[in-house]
């Protein structure tokens, strides 16, 4: 016996895509700044900073994927990677600017 098959409107497909894509891409950019920002600001030696910075950063995309999959929308997703990135681009910035 078959059952009707119902389609998913398109709205969801594209709030589904939006937030992979902001899994992904935006992600990646919060978690590259993040390594960024880490291997500038640390007061350790240079190469142990940037192994420190590198593992982080690999927490930092997994909380960001987490996070872009427990919103409650799209926007909201997209809101919380753009945010983050914005500050660590500041901060990673202004360390650049100091010399660190």
């Amino acid at each position: 016996m078959k059952g009707k098959i119902t389609a998913l409107p398109v709205s969801y497909r594209l709030a589904v895509t939006s937030r992979v894509l902001a899994a992904v891409l935006g992600g990646y950019v919060v978690a590259a700044l993040a390594s960024v920002t880490l291997a500038m600001w640390l007061p350790l030696a240079r190469s142990e900073s940037v192994v420190t910075g590198m593992m982080t950063s690999f927490l930092v995309y997994l909380v960001a994927v987490l996070w872009c999959f427990a919103c409650r929308s799209a926007w909201q997703a997209w809101f919380g990677l753009i945010v983050p990135s914005v500050v660590l681009a500041a901060v990673s910035g202004l360390a650049f600017w100091m010399g660190h």
